[in-house]
């Protein structure tokens, strides 16, 4: 395979998506600028988050995991969306975005205005118990744990980074009380995909069929802040290559799929997608 041409400029993605309809694959790297930090951006500090297996392990690893993201949740509610959400919300509104997918558990695209969005990863403002199932607001668990650890927060806030998942680098765990189910007293996980366990098959034939719509005559896939390093994400960009479609990766650093692309923009998510909502449709 060749190698896609790899710029600085935003001026060669926009000219290639020009007059196309689009779906787009969204990663942490378009979050960066609502103060959300990236998994493997440039600077990125090694992560290593939680897996599906631990999780499940017994109450030490949930205890672990709570207490971090109780820390972590306190800061991520309170990210707004940036630029290149409201840019990609605009897109949608005029019929340029057929539709998003995103690999983020922010839920940042839907406050900017974005609909239709299929949220590969699941979102982090939600909570289902592994027993019965029952989904339930993140903000009525974050109230619960607050009473039952109070002062938790405020402790431990100021010292530590939070994650693009909601996870803080919260060192002490020890004594943090978890809440169980309200409706089962069974076992509370985020609404998310953690790694290790796998999407839902349902959402992903959903983001397939979302890039068998593509024609290559007209259409484009879009990647905007991800490295695809995992293939939950890549699978999607292999699937609209071997059709004919152009890839268009927006992304600071090198990806997994530079080798799928017909052009990748080393550039920030934010300046390129709102010099893209700003030509005209």
């Amino acid at each position: 395979m060749s190698a896609p041409a790899v710029t600085t400029d935003p001026g060669a993605a926009l000219e290639l998506l020009a007059g196309r309809r689009l779906v787009v694959l969204t990663g942490a790297g378009l979050s960066t600028d609502s103060g959300i930090p990236d998994y493997r951006g440039p600077g990125s500090r090694p992560r290593n988050p939680m897996t599906y297996s631990e999780f499940v392990s017994g109450t030490p690893a949930q205890r672990r995991y709570w207490a971090r993201s109780h820390v972590g949740w306190a800061r991520m509610r309170r990210a707004d969306p940036n630029p290149g959400h409201r840019a990609l919300a605009a897109l949608g509104a005029a019929g340029v975005v057929d539709g998003l997918i995103t690999q983020n558990v922010d839920g940042l695209h839907g406050a900017a205005g974005s609909r239709g969005v299929i949220d590969l990863h699941g979102r982090i403002d939600e909570v289902v118990c592994l027993d019965c199932r029952r989904v339930t607001p993140r903000e009525d668990l974050q109230a619960r744990l607050t009473a039952l650890n109070p002062g938790f927060t405020e402790a431990h806030s100021a010292e530590v980074e939070t994650a693009p998942d909601g996870d803080a680098a919260v060192e002490i765990t020890d004594g943090f009380r978890v809440a169980p189910c309200a409706s089962c007293a069974g076992v509370l996980k985020p609404h998310v995909v953690f790694f290790g366990e796998n999407v839902p098959r349902e959402r992903v034939d959903r983001c397939y069929a979302l890039v068998a719509s593509l024609a290559p005559e007209d259409s484009a896939l879009l990647v905007a802040g991800s490295s695809l390093t995992v293939m939950s994400g890549l699978r999607f960009v292999r699937a609209a290559h071997r059709a004919g479609v152009p890839v268009v990766i927006v992304n600071r650093g090198a990806t997994r799929g530079d080798d799928l692309a017909d052009v990748r923009v080393d550039a920030g998510c934010s300046q390129t997608l709102e010099a893209l909502a700003a030509r005209p449709v």
